[in-house]
C-alpha cells in the first residue's frame, strides 16, 4: 500500500486561543492532502480527468476523525496519507497526522478516514453528481 506524506508548518493563526490547532484546520489539510496523494502517484487533475474521463473529482461521502494529541504553531506535520481499501465505487483514504519532536519521538496527533467516490455530473441535466466505478488507471497508479 502506497504512502504519501503531506508536509504541513502550523502557523499561528490555525490555532484557537488556547495555541493549540482549530480543529476545521485539520479537516483542510486531510482534504490537500487527498489531492496530494493523487499527485504524487501520477494522477493527472481533476480538470484533465473531467476532460478525459468525465471525473471531475474525489467528493466525500462519510469521514470520521480521533483527535490523539495536541499541536501548536511552529510545530512541522506530516500527513500520512493511503488507500487502505478499494471498492466497486468508492474508496477509503486514511490519514495518520504525525509530529517529529525535537528528540526525534514521534506522536500521532490526529487519525483520520474518508470514504469518497470518483464522481461525473449527471448525464440527464439535472444538477448533481453521480459516482462511477474506480477507473482502473487511477487505481493501478495509487497501488
Amino acid at each position: 500500500m502506497k504512502e504519501i506524506i503531506y508536509p504541513v508548518r502550523v502557523e499561528f493563526g490555525h490555532c484557537d486561543p488556547a495555541g493549540i490547532i482549530w480543529y476545521p484546520n485539520f479537516f483542510h489539510w486531510i482534504d490537500s492532502a487527498s489531492r496530494y496523494f493523487f499527485e504524487q502517484c501520477g494522477v493527472p487533475t481533476w480538470a484533465e480527468t473531467t476532460r478525459t474521463m468525465g471525473v471531475i473529482g474525489t467528493p466525500i461521502v462519510d469521514t470520521k476523525a480521533k483527535f490523539l494529541k495536541t499541536a501548536t504553531y511552529g510545530e512541522n506535520l506530516g500527513i500520512h496519507t493511503s488507500i487502505p481499501e478499494w471498492r466497486e465505487k468508492s474508496f477509503v483514504l486514511r490519514y495518520v497526522v504525525r509530529r517529529v519532536n525535537k528528540d526525534g519521538s514521534v506522536d500521532d496527533i490526529m487519525e483520520a478516514e474518508d470514504v469518497r467516490i470518483f464522481a461525473i455530473k449527471r448525464e440527464d441535466g439535472k444538477n448533481g453528481i453521480r459516482a462511477v466505478p474506480i477507473p482502473p488507471s487511477i487505481k493501478v497508479l495509487c497501488e
